[in-house]
């Protein structure tokens, strides 16, 4: 029991890793031993965010990539394939979100945030399935973790329409691709967070009260919390959770009513 939560001797790779939450899943894999790749689009903050994780002795390295289209899918594929082996624990974090009013909502807004939140989880997945199939066995399943949010599991009064159909999309996929790589010993799930401060969630950054006063356990996300749905996930403490979404919240999906404001 002592190393159920144990990531010691995995190989991570983290999509959107140099900041937000896939920072703070990177620092938590570290912590509990694992080596950990980091992508993100901008080299400079990839190759910065990768330099400060592993200056407390941890293995965290740069794989700077776009992710939004299928051949940067498969040249990430080929660029860890190149240094990796094996890959135990593969997270789609990488995501993009977009808001407009109904009336005006762009076709550029449909396209970007489906291309990065939705496809590219499916073509990472489908372009590393051999190094997660290397890894993998019955008795310690590869991993693939998506990141998906709570605003696919429950109506937002934000006019984010493309990025809330995304999600719930990716916790549907979660689904289908748990009920077709369990035969490969690769257990996929989901997380979806709540307010957690990030480039994509200003509200909960800036103003923390602001976020917290919406949330039931009257406070934001924290980066242990982030961390420790992703490790229990990653872990052999999560080995038995397949095509499930975590949700990581405080309560807001679950534990409270979301007031309509007429926007749909």
């Amino acid at each position: 029991m002592k190393n159920l939560f144990s990531l010691e001797g995995r190989t991570a790779l983290i999509t959107g890793g140099s900041r937000g939450l896939g920072k703070m899943i990177a620092e938590g894999f570290l912590a509990h031993g694992a080596r950990v790749w980091i992508s993100s689009r901008k080299s400079a903050d990839c190759d910065a965010t990768a330099a400060e994780l592993s200056a407390g002795g941890g293995f965290c390295r740069a794989l700077p990539q776009d992710v939004s289209t299928v051949e940067g899918c498969q040249a990430l594929a080929a660029a860890i394939g190149a240094r990796e082996a094996q890959l135990d624990i593969l997270v789609n974090n990488a995501g993009a979100a977009w808001a407009a009013k109904f009336e005006t909502f762009p076709e550029r807004g449909w396209d970007k945030v489906l291309d990065l939140n939705l496809k590219s989880p499916f073509f990472l997945t489908q372009a590393l399935l051999p190094l997660l199939a290397k890894a993998a066995s019955p008795e310690r399943p590869a991993k693939v973790i998506n990141v998906a949010s709570i605003e696919g599991l429950t109506v937002s009064p934000l006019p984010s329409y493309s990025y809330q159909v995304s999600k719930a999309g990716l916790v549907h996929l979660t689904r289908v691709m748990a009920s077709r790589l369990a035969r490969d010993h690769i257990a996929v799930s989901a997380i979806a967070p709540g307010y957690f401060p990030s480039e994509m969630n200003t509200e909960a950054r800036d103003d923390p009260e602001a976020s917290a006063s919406k949330v039931p356990l009257g406070r934001t996300g924290s980066a242990e919390d982030m961390a420790g749905a992703a490790v229990y996930l990653a872990s052999r403490a999560g080995d038995y959770v397949v095509g499930s979404t975590l949700t990581v919240d405080g309560g807001i999906a679950y534990a409270t009513k979301v007031p309509s404001t007429g926007w749909l």
